[in-house]
């Protein structure tokens, strides 16, 4: 009996007639009765443990989720940069040479790792098909596919505190997560109509139409969601629609123009200008996206109150000085459009720079006050064990549990609580602009 007792604690509730009827019924009977009282203890021992081990599991799905999508994210975009590269800056053969006469559009000297290559671009296609000939898909498929992995794990299985924001949209998690899937399927499907009408034809306009479009789903998304999550979501969508390019355009096309050749036919070159428009976009969305990609970390942007124009405007400056590399390929070196991408980036922090704050209340606040407050609000997630349901470890590593803990993290709970209002997130745990002020007032009178 004091063996169970002591891990049992639904035990110690046995009263005396209890007791006694176990003892008369022997050694089974006893265990019989103490194992049957302990099985709801156990049984919630064992639902706290599998929550733990989902949440870890979750963990390092994130985790590794992350590794892979920054890995083949790198290989896409960066496959992605270099052919952009390599049209732009190949050049034509010499007239009458044996290479115009092969079909030979342009080409180019590259010395790299030691050694000299010689890429060459035909026109249309080579008289003959080579016995081995190197696709470029996979890298996008598996950038998309681990990103969208981990919209799945970070944000949907955990929608209440990742995608929604009751000062925001006071939706359900199955609303939430609705929009999100709603804006990557209309996102794309509007753009690949766009495409496929005479405005797709025409660069410029269209480039801005797009765009324009973009920071409309950037409004309504920052309108339903919590703006972490919206800006997610547009960079979703964004991707959606790169690797719908890749998908349904770019190798759909290629595999047409090799199935042409494999049959002794001309490959029809509409789909070789199909695929260039398509890689051109995807080329111009990448600096956007690869922002949007880090902007989590960045509750500045995401939290202001005009977060969509903030994100508009970055997204113009990434876009504008994409723009100077890709004449800077064709020797067209235009600084204008460096200088345009650092002055809107120089705008945008000048606008979301920190404001002096008044505090009406007195400066002199008890830490005992702040404590409290901390322990209500901050320490559900932010603890060496996280009561919130989703983390497993605190977020960012930072831990306010322990009075020397809050202290030696004041900057940047005064940062995160009262400047840029992101914590806690979603504001799941409702603290209130009051408490704000008290923890600010405690930090600007010298955080003691």
């Amino acid at each position: 009996m004091t063996i169970f007792n002591s891990i049992c604690p639904l035990s110690a509730v046995f009263d005396n007639g209890r007791r006694e009827t176990a003892y008369r019924g022997g050694m089974s009977g006893t265990a019989s009765l103490i194992l049957w009282d302990c099985v709801p203890y156990f049984a919630a021992k064992n639902k706290i443990m599998d929550a733990i081990l989902l949440t870890y599991g979750l963990e390092w799905l994130n985790l590794l989720g992350r590794w892979l999508h920054l890995i083949t994210g790198i290989a896409w975009i960066g496959a992605s940069f270099y052919f952009v590269w390599l049209d732009n800056s190949i050049r034509p053969p010499k007239a009458g040479s044996e290479l115009e006469r092969q079909g030979v559009s342009g080409e180019l000297w590259a010395i790299h790792g030691g050694g000299f290559y010689n890429p060459q671009k035909y026109l249309l296609a080579p008289k003959e098909l080579p016995e081995t000939l190197h696709w470029f898909k996979w890298e996008a498929y598996a950038t998309w596919l681990s990103g969208f992995a981990m919209l799945i794990i970070v944000y949907y299985a955990n929608a209440q505190a990742m995608l929604i924001d009751p000062a925001v949209a006071n939706l359900t998690s199955a609303q939430a997560i609705g929009v999100g899937l709603g804006a990557l399927v209309i996102g794309w499907t509007v753009y690949d109509l766009l495409c496929r009408t005479k405005l797709g034809q025409t660069e410029g306009l269209f480039g801005i139409i797009i765009y324009l479009l973009i920071v409309l789903a950037a409004y309504v998304l920052t309108h339903l969601l919590s703006g972490r999550a919206a800006y997610l979501h547009v960079g979703a969508m964004m991707g959606t629609m790169m690797v719908g390019n890749v998908l349904m355009v770019i190798i759909p096309g290629q595999r047409k123009m090799v199935a042409a050749m494999s049959a002794g036919q001309t490959p029809d070159p509409i789909y070789g200008k199909r695929g260039k428009q398509r890689s051109v976009h995807n080329n111009y969305f990448t600096l956007p996206v690869l922002f949007i990609m880090i902007s989590n970390h960045y509750g500045m942007t995401y939290n202001h109150p005009y977060n969509w124009l903030v994100l508009a405007a970055i997204m113009a400056a990434g876009v504008s000085i994409r723009h100077f590399f890709n004449l800077r390929h064709r020797e067209r070196v235009e600084w204008r459009f460096v200088v345009l991408g650092v002055a809107i980036l120089l705008g945008v922090a000048i606008a979301l720079a920190p404001k002096p704050v008044v505090r009406t209340a007195a400066a002199n606040v008890d830490f005992a006050q702040v404590q409290a407050i901390v322990a209500q609000r901050c320490v559900t997630c932010h603890a060496a064990n996280p009561a919130q349901p989703g983390f497993a470890t605190a977020p960012a590593g930072v831990m306010l549990d322990k009075p020397e803990l809050i202290r030696l993290h004041a900057a940047r709970v005064y940062q995160q609580v009262v400047q840029l209002k992101a914590m806690p997130i979603g504001n799941l745990t409702q603290i209130t602009e009051q408490e704000r002020a008290v923890i600010g007032a405690w930090f600007e009178g010298g955080a003691k």
